[in-house]
């Protein structure tokens, strides 16, 4: 994933998508309490707070669902459970235990707000939303960073799974976009019979993090020549322009309260935030917004600049405080999942001082890392010949597929589809018509509520909860610092 942004797959993304007829209606809380061939009506809420380790931290109301944010208990250590332990976000959107369950995460900070991913809307299910480990306040204290890795994290998802499932009993399918997608494979790849389904979108697959040919092969050929080279225009010009913009940025920096201890200059900050916005454009926007470019960086204003480079990458990004939040991230991204680097044949090299910063730029020197090239390759070798009932989806112009995740023969039942013209915000409704059916199809089935006639026609298959806007809400989040 590329350094700042560079990886990072933005965003917390939230999919839903646009859905018709609705199959299952929520019902009053003790008959949603029920369980299949039981008596049970307990309240949900009980039922819950029930679980050894569970506590309820508070119950936002939401038409047709309960909505709970909750704390649950995990070790730190799950290889050394009596080492100490610490509390862990979730969330869960309740609609019925008779329903399947979507296991939903960002990979990084869990929404407290009712939120429904487009898995959960096809299915017409519940939805499970797990914080990932060491995001605040999800973070151990003291903080081990060494059990901060793809395994643990895992093994945090699979002890949720446990705890939830003599609840909801039915079908679990685990999704996350970015790096939520690239959670949802890592936990498939370590606990493979615990989910009956994933749905994995826009995730990276830095596989060997040292050749990222393929990331220079998409800016050579992403969207059009006339966007490319507006793009590249206006990068060039920055650089060129350091020393009146780095002026304001100082000047902006003072206003805001800005620090750049951890990166270790402004010069470096800022050019950090040039590099990245040319792949901050194509991970957040589409082709059609070209047009907000300056046509001839050249004759364009230091404001014009100024506003177009702070627009879609922002120049808080690379600030302490805009680091800070984000640093589990950029240690994993320096320690396992990898960070892309990119070229830039388009600005001379006089003007690059730094080039792409690793993330141990990003990560304060107090915290040791050590990179593992063996995880990706682990997780890349054991997705393409061991899939099964896994969905990967792509966004066409979105710099994070450049190096996408591939299924070869022993795969079973396990599709990578690629939604045109999308970015980083792509999904199942996005793909073409015959894909985006193949997809609600299989989820459906997945989910164990494929109806006959999509069983025998998937070209029939809809999602069975109808769209809510703001439950549903789809639009790819802009973040102030770019990642997966």
């Amino acid at each position: 994933m590329r350094n700042a942004l560079r990886w990072l797959l933005a965003l917390t993304v939230l999919i839903g998508t646009l859905g018709t007829a609705g199959a299952a209606t929520a019902a009053e809380p003790e008959a949603t309490a029920r369980t299949t061939g039981t008596t049970d009506t307990t309240d949900i809420k009980d039922r819950l707070l029930s679980v050894p380790g569970m506590s309820l931290i508070e119950e936002k109301p939401y038409p047709g669902y309960r909505f709970f944010v909750l704390n649950y208990t995990q070790p730190v250590d799950h290889r050394r459970p009596s080492k100490g332990t610490f509390q862990q976000r979730i969330t869960v959107l309740h609609k019925d235990v008779a329903r399947p369950t979507i296991f939903f995460t960002s990979g990084y900070n869990v929404s407290t707000t009712p939120r429904r991913s487009e898995p959960a809307q096809i299915v017409d299910g519940n939805q499970v939303s797990m914080e990932y480990r060491f995001f605040n306040p999800s973070r151990p204290d003291p903080a081990d960073w060494s059990k901060l890795d793809i395994w643990q994290a895992a093994s945090d998802q699979h002890r949720i799974f446990k705890a939830l499932k003599g609840i909801y009993a039915k079908n679990w399918i685990s999704t996350g976009g970015s790096k939520g997608g690239m959670t949802a494979t890592y936990y498939e790849r370590f606990y493979p019979r615990d989910m009956d389904g994933v749905v994995a979108y826009v995730a990276p697959n830095d596989v060997v993090n040292k050749e990222d040919s393929a990331y220079d092969r998409f800016f050579g050929h992403v969207g059009t020549k006339e966007c490319r080279d507006r793009l590249n225009g206006v990068q060039r010009e920055a650089l060129v322009r350091r020393e009146p913009l780095e002026k304001r940025y100082a000047e902006y920096a003072a206003a805001q309260g800005l620090t750049f201890d951890t990166v270790g200059s402004l010069d470096q900050a800022f050019e950090a935030v040039v590099l990245d916005y040319v792949w901050g454009f194509w991970q957040y926007s589409l082709l059609k917004d070209c047009d907000k470019i300056p046509a001839d960086a050249k004759k364009a204003t230091d404001e014009e600049i100024w506003k177009s480079v702070d627009a879609i990458v922002g120049f808080s990004a690379y600030a302490d405080q805009g680091l800070e939040p984000y640093t589990p991230y950029y240690y994993q991204a320096g320690t396992q999942l990898g960070a892309p680097t990119i070229g830039f044949p388009h600005i001379e090299q006089e003007y690059i001082r730094y080039g792409y910063l690793p993330p141990r730029n990003f990560v304060p020197r107090s915290i040791p890392m050590t990179f593992q090239p063996w995880a990706m390759r682990d997780v890349d070798t054991w997705v393409r010949h061991n899939a099964r009932h896994m969905l990967f989806v792509y966004g066409e112009n979105d710099p994070w597929g450049a190096e996408p995740f591939r299924l070869s023969r022993g795969a079973k039942d396990s599709y990578v589809l690629t939604a045109p013209g999308m970015n980083h915000g792509a999904n199942v409704a996005g793909l073409a018509p015959d894909q985006k059916s193949l997809a609600t199809a299989r989820i459906l089935d997945w989910a164990d509520v494929a109806s006959p006639s999509v069983q025998a026609n998937e070209s029939t298959a809809r999602p069975l909860a109808e769209f809510d806007p703001k439950l549903d809400k789809r639009d790819v989040e802009r973040e102030r610092s770019l990642r997966p």
